[in-house]
């Protein structure tokens, strides 16, 4: 239980218990919570898309948007900001790479980028919520939060940061539950059947673009994955 209360923590902005020290063992393992966490944020943002549409399927999509921003304080969007500057800034220099990466500025290329993660967000949100697909809705976090599980036994550290404390910290036993969780939750959502390949897709990527994961690729990863899963939700029930 106190892996969950650290990973809700680390993710959201919810209330929770005061914790006492947390060792690094402890951190690292909390990683196998995150999709845990995932349906907790899938449920606060479903709740507000069924809510909001008592009114329209834009308010819905707005105060869906809004709260997924807001519990989660943006976390991921800035790793998606800062993987784009650092591609759209460096790309050719590897070592400049990196210290975009670290730098905390915004650049132009994490302006663009996020502001069109949310747009498509937000598109994608009034599409499932005109055709009522609240559970799709809720388990899209979920389904993306599975993914550092995958990106950080799979991937080499691009350096030692956040995202390198939470090596070790998932055990096979942990990619096996999860990955049968999500099987069993694409009974009610087929379209999470593609999570798989969105996480491969990820992780290939950011190996050949990037050369590792870190902080930063897995929150950028989230958010790549919870769009994709939108789409998909959304193109399962045209073609279905």
């Amino acid at each position: 239980m106190k892996g969950l209360l650290i990973a809700i923590q680390f993710l959201t902005r919810l209330p929770t218990p005061r914790l006492a020290a947390v060792s690094s063992a402890e951190f690292a393992g909390a990683m196998r919570w995150f999709p845990a966490v995932g349906l907790l944020v899938g449920a606060i943002v479903a709740a507000a898309a069924w809510g909001g549409a008592r009114l329209d399927g834009w308010s819905g999509a707005l105060l869906a948007l809004l709260l997924w921003v807001g519990v989660t304080g943006a976390l991921h969007l800035d790793g998606l900001g800062d993987i784009a500057d650092a591609r759209g800034a460096a790309h050719k220099d590897r070592d400049r790479m990196i210290a975009v990466l670290s730098d905390p500025h915004v650049g132009s290329f994490a302006v663009v980028a996020i502001v069109l993660q949310l747009v498509a967000k937000l598109v994608l949100l009034h599409a499932l919520i005109e055709a009522q697909a609240f559970l799709a809705i809720a388990l899209v976090p979920f389904a993306a939060r599975t993914g550092p599980l995958v990106w950080s036994r799979w991937l080499p550290d691009l350096h030692a940061g956040l995202g390198s404390r939470f090596r070790g910290g998932v055990r096979i036993g942990d990619l096996l539950l999860w990955g049968v969780l999500l099987a069993a939750a694409s009974c009610w959502s087929p379209a999470l059947l593609a999570t798989p390949l969105f996480l491969l897709g990820w992780g290939w990527w950011l190996r050949r673009a990037i050369g590792g994961v870190s902080g930063d690729g897995h929150g950028a990863g989230i958010e790549v994955t919870e769009s994709l899963s939108l789409f998909a939700a959304l193109l399962w029930l045209q073609v279905a």
